[in-house]
């Protein structure tokens, strides 16, 4: 029924371990289905699986994390490295966050700083094909949770931009069927992101006024998890070709 990696590039915390096993029992709720082999690798912490395993594995996730994926810390030459063979192995890789940045980067793109946060749910357009929303039963426009402040500022050659929003330009990008993107957080719930928002405000990292907008916006909308999960599992685990997800973009 496939295995799969989780590429882990965030320290469990407290409140994540507790609730939900950590981020790789969050990823397990939103992804995981019956029959199917699920890995996780610390990446951070410099657990990376062997090469002589990679071939075992239909595709890998790439978590979100509270570093740069324009920085250059051993472990994320490391990661580059290593998304380097997995698209040269031709898995399924799908990023989240900091993945869909460090994807980026891995196929030439760029990421920085953004002008400034983007913390609560928004709403995310879809420029995928009328196929998707047929195939997939997803709407063009979707809600979604996020919490960054850097993005990718300019996609690899190879990618197209699948989504946007607002206030970030590219909330989505796939390269061929192989490689996809997602800024935001398909897999948080809203306890989640209140958790993030009181850890942020206590170390002085968002500003009172931002964090009372994020609360707002999750008081007022529900996240699209459903259609999320669809597109996610679809992308991870559906047919190399005819790929619903690229057609007629």
């Amino acid at each position: 029924m496939g295995r799969y990696g989780v590429l882990l590039c965030a320290q469990d915390s407290e409140f994540v371990k507790k609730k939900y096993g950590g981020y790789f029992g969050v990823f397990l709720s939103l992804l995981r289905e019956e029959g199917e082999t699920w890995d996780k690798f610390e990446v951070c912490n410099g657990e990376f699986p062997k090469d002589e395993e990679l071939e075992l594995y239909d595709g890998f996730v790439i978590t979100g994390s509270a570093s740069d994926a324009h920085g250059d810390d051993v472990w994320i030459i490391q990661l580059l490295n290593l998304l380097k063979k997995l698209v040269s192995l031709k898995k399924r890789l799908l990023g989240i966050c900091f993945g869909h940045q460090i994807l980026s980067r891995a196929l030439g793109g760029k990421t920085g700083r953004a002008a400034g946060w983007d913390v609560g749910i928004i709403d995310v357009n879809l420029s995928a094909s009328a196929s998707l929303c047929d195939s997939l039963k997803i709407p063009t426009t979707l809600s979604l949770i996020e919490f960054h402040r850097d993005q990718v500022t300019e996609l690899p050659p190879s990618a197209k931009v699948m989504a946007w929003s607002t206030k970030t330009g590219i909330e989505m990008f796939m390269s061929g069927d192989q490689i996809m993107g997602i800024q935001g957080h398909p897999e948080y719930t809203k306890d989640i992101l209140l958790n993030l928002l009181d850890r942020a405000l206590n170390e002085n990292l968002i500003q009172d006024s931002l964090a009372e907008i994020a609360r707002a916006s999750l008081e007022a909308n529900e996240p699209s998890r459903e259609a999320w999960t669809k597109l996610c599992r679809s992308f991870l685990k559906g047919p190399r070709s005819p790929n619903p997800l690229l057609e007629q973009v």
